[in-house]
């Protein structure tokens, strides 16, 4: 009988120890399986929106903003380059060119500040610098959109328009 309870003792410390032996390799492998899979979702996704800044406004020192400074510098650049068609705009204005496959887009900037104009559309990228109390004007393929923009005095003007025939904007600030 002696050696009948040896042996269940045996068994009972066997048995203890393998069932130490199990749950400490469960709890590695779920360690295991816990980091894997923290390491499979931990790629950097950056959802955060984007930074909007807001639109510059003019200092309390009365110095320009940064728009501002920006499109006069633009517009100064462009005079040096930019060729007028003055000609073929009043040639469209004055004579019956409903055949033509051109019209005329005239801009009159009624401010106290240059600008610089860009009409895009298909095919199509123009940037005009239009002098404070001055007209600007481009001759564009017609039967199209156009996204007619600039910026006047710190006041963005944007446009999308479908042109089929001449026309003409006044702007001022």
């Amino acid at each position: 009988m002696a050696i009948k309870q040896a042996f269940l003792s045996l068994i009972k410390s066997l048995n203890l120890n393998l069932e130490y032996i199990i749950m400490k390799k469960f709890l590695l492998f779920s360690l295991f399986i816990t980091l894997l899979l923290n390491s499979c979702g931990s790629v950097n996704q950056n959802t955060r929106q984007p930074i909007r800044k807001p639109f510059p406004t003019a200092s309390n020192t009365g110095t320009t903003t940064s728009s501002a400074a920006q499109t006069e510098r633009e517009y100064q650049a462009l005079l040096k380059t930019y060729k007028p068609e003055t000609a073929e705009v009043l040639n469209s204005l004055l004579n019956d060119s409903s055949n033509s496959p051109t019209v005329s887009i005239s801009v009159e900037n009624k401010s106290n500040c240059n600008m610089v104009l860009t009409i895009s559309g298909k095919n199509y990228f123009k940037k005009i610098p239009i002098g404070a109390n001055k007209i600007g004007s481009a001759m564009v393929p017609k039967n199209q959109n156009y996204n007619v923009s600039g910026m006047l005095c710190n006041s963005v003007y944007e446009k999308t328009k479908y042109v089929t025939n001449s026309f003409s904007i006044k702007l001022s600030n």
